[in-house]
């Protein structure tokens, strides 16, 4: 996975994750955790950023620019308290979607997309993503650009990569972290994140920043922290990318007949809407909004009493590369589709 190494673990983390945007920033734990020890062979804090440097500029990345982007680094203890002690509940469908869809981020929503609908428009018809998908990500990711994590990357980064504990893959993230900068898109005082390294108003991690992210508003830099034309390049960029095809969307709620069989259900069975049709699943309002071609799968996230969602694809997949959690993906299309309505 290359987006984000958190959304990898249980859906109760997905859970978590999504309600980023409408938690306060997090208190320090009132019974902090021992000071790490040092990763076997790489000794103190600060001589691990001596290597890390030491591999920067062996792979051409300037001085002046590696002085800056470490020059307030210290071990961060918050960040590795948060990466040990991530919250753990779980979460119904029900009660997700509630928080997620709410009253209140669809009227702000709507009011940002009419702000913002010929930039939206572009960006969604040069990379033939809907606009809906978009806003939704936006809205879920950073409460539409409000909260996208105050941790410095580079710190947050080099404190995991040291910590070890998933330290490949953290140091991974903070080389290519450091080729942002390098290359000029953010400085490292403006380069803030979530207390992983995710960055920017959808919160890319740096190496999908290096794969996905665009110069959409053409002024030499790709900066998904401020600049809303990169903000929805890239994520329409991410998304097409992934597999997402124009002329439909990511699915919709649907309502199952009385006969259904929940064994049916599940994003790996997917059969042409025709199908799923004759077997008489029905839109809320006797409408499916893909051609009877399409290929869908029935998605249950309630459980078998729960509501039904017809899942497109390959789009829905799409949007499960970004985040892999079926409650996400659905929420995502959920607003977008009531935001642009």
């Amino acid at each position: 996975m290359h987006r984000r190494v958190l959304l990898a673990a249980a859906p109760v983390l997905i859970a978590a994750n999504a309600f980023a945007a409408e938690r306060p920033p997090s208190r320090p734990v009132k019974h902090p955790a021992a000071p790490p020890k040092a990763p076997p062979g790489d000794g103190s804090f600060e001589a691990y950023v001596l290597g890390v440097k030491d591999e920067a500029r062996r792979k051409g990345m300037g001085e002046a620019m590696l002085n800056r982007a470490f020059a307030n680094v210290r071990m961060n203890q918050r960040v590795i308290d948060l990466d040990r002690h991530q919250p753990e509940f779980t979460m119904t469908w029900e009660t997700y979607r509630t928080r997620i869809v709410s009253q209140d981020r669809v009227t702000k929503g709507r009011e940002l997309y009419a702000r913002h609908r010929d930039l939206i428009g572009a960006v969604s018809s040069r990379y033939g993503v809907s606009p809906g998908v978009l806003m939704g990500i936006w809205a879920i990711e950073s409460n539409y650009g409000a909260s996208t994590g105050g941790f410095n990357v580079i710190e947050a980064l080099t404190t995991l990569a040291w910590e070890g504990r998933r330290g490949a893959f953290f140091r991974s993230e903070l080389m290519d972290a450091l080729k942002i900068l390098d290359h000029g898109d953010i400085t490292p005082e403006r380069m803030t994140g979530s207390y992983a390294g995710a960055m920017g108003q959808t919160q890319f991690m740096p190496d999908s920043f290096l794969r996905y992210a665009v110069d959409y508003s053409g002024n030499g830099r790709r900066d998904i922290w401020g600049d809303l034309g990169d903000v929805f390049g890239s994520t329409a960029n991410y998304i097409s990318r992934e597999g997402w095809r124009p002329g439909f969307g990511w699915g919709q709620e649907v309502v199952l007949p009385a006969s259904f069989d929940a064994t049916s259900a599940g994003r790996e069975n997917r059969r042409p809407l025709a199908d799923w049709m004759r077997a008489g699943v029905r839109g809320l309002n006797d409408r499916i909004g893909a051609p009877p071609e399409t290929l869908a799968a029935v998605v249950l996230p309630g459980g078998a009493t729960g509501p039904g969602y017809l899942a497109f694809h390959p789009n829905f997949q799409a949007i499960r590369r970004y985040n892999p959690s079926d409650f996400y993906c659905i929420s995502v299309g959920m607003l977008g589709d009531a935001v642009t309505a």
